[in-house]
């Protein structure tokens, strides 16, 4: 057994997803289960689907293409807007993509062409988070040129919130989304059939009494990974918060002092470090360090503190717990230290199917998967 690993209890996955799927679907929403924090992994997105979400999406067609070669069928979403030097791999791999340049479209209706296949586009809606978007005043102009194009179908619109500027998911940007979508509709004599609110950050909203107005798709990660809204990341009631864990073994462990001596510049960082003064402390060194994870997203056991994280290392503080060299640490972890643990070659992942529903024997893969 590889002791760097990422443990992934599928059984807590598969409620996690289960329960929003049936939740949200109470609420009128769909489910787009979303890949990239898990690599494209095959056999979690298998879980996703056995569990009811509407299809699967992805921000990198690396990730969709594993997916498409490991024989998965489902509906495919590529939710990053699209290199216009990758528009035949999208075409080929991806049934929809999100969009926001013209440019771009006009090229995935040329590749589209070519392959005598028709792409679905979802228009992105620019609603104040300031990431990508199409301004609202700019829509109406964007869908009369999109229409004109062969091979193309629009699909629907959707907004970003909560990524880059924190802006909260709410009943005014929802309510505002569900306009744009009539007046679309009103204007051109389409019916859209996707109008995507948003992400992880929407739980709060959408499990909430308010009226859902139009929209009615979710594309979540860290909801259905972590069992956590993404605002204040708060667990939703009834979901695991641990279906993902991180366990690193201990490679040093000495009775040090807690403050360093001699002149003190910044770190390997740019930090300056500077502990407050303990005394002596049993400290521990794990096989982990940034290279591997964010060290900010791992949440000790009961009375072990990290202390600070180089490339390679990670220390502790292990208190008045009694552990030696060769003895491993399991960490809760947040999205970011899932995200960073999954793109690592150095740390595997090991799948638990210990729930009959899956019967199959445990599978272990490394982190990294090369690009196809």
């Amino acid at each position: 057994m590889t002791a760097t690993r990422l443990n992934v209890d599928l059984h807590k996955l598969h409620h996690n997803a289960q329960t929003l799927v049936q939740r949200l679907g109470d609420r009128g929403f769909t489910v787009t289960g979303v890949t990239k924090a898990i690599l494209g992994s095959p056999e979690i997105a298998t879980v996703l689907l056995r569990a009811g979400v509407h299809g699967l999406a992805d921000s990198r067609i690396e990730n969709i293409e594993t997916l498409r070669h490991a024989h998965i069928s489902a509906s495919m979403t590529l939710i990053r807007s699209p290199m216009l030097s990758q528009v035949e791999r999208i075409v080929r791999h991806a049934d929809v993509s999100f969009n926001t340049e013209f440019d771009v479209i006009s090229q995935l209706s040329s590749a589209a062409q070519k392959a005598r296949r028709t792409h679905g586009i979802v228009l992105m809606i620019e609603l104040g988070d300031l990431r990508e978007g199409i301004m609202p005043g700019d829509l109406e102009s964007m869908v009369r040129r999109l229409l004109r194009l062969p091979n193309i179908e629009l699909k629907g619109i959707g907004t970003n919130l909560a990524c880059l500027s924190g802006v909260s998911p709410d009943a005014r940007n929802m309510a505002e989304l569900s306009r744009i979508a009539d007046s679309i509709d009103a204007t051109f004599g389409t019916t859209l059939g996707i109008v995507s609110g948003g992400n992880s950050g929407n739980m709060q909203w959408a499990l909430s009494d308010a009226d859902t107005m139009r929209v009615n798709n979710l594309r979540l990660g860290e909801a259905l990974l972590l069992g956590r809204e993404a605002l204040q990341r708060l667990p939703i009631d009834g979901l695991y918060t641990d279906a993902f864990t991180l366990t690193a073994e201990v490679i040093e462990a000495k009775i040090k002092p807690t403050l360093p001596w001699g002149d003190i510049a910044e770190n390997a960082f740019g930090e300056i470090h500077c502990p407050r003064d303990r005394g002596h402390i049993s400290q521990l060194i794990l096989a982990i360090g940034r290279q591997d994870v964010d060290p900010d997203g791992l949440t000790p056991p009961p009375g072990i503190e990290i202390l600070g994280a180089s490339s390679d290392h990670l220390v502790l503080d292990a208190g008045r717990q009694h552990i030696t060299v060769g003895d491993e640490v399991t960490f809760q972890i947040n999205y970011s230290a899932l995200l960073r643990a999954m793109t690592s070659p150095f740390v595997t992942m090991e799948l638990n199917y210990q729930n009959a529903e899956y019967n199959q024997p445990p599978i272990k893969e490394t982190g990294a998967r090369a690009p196809h």
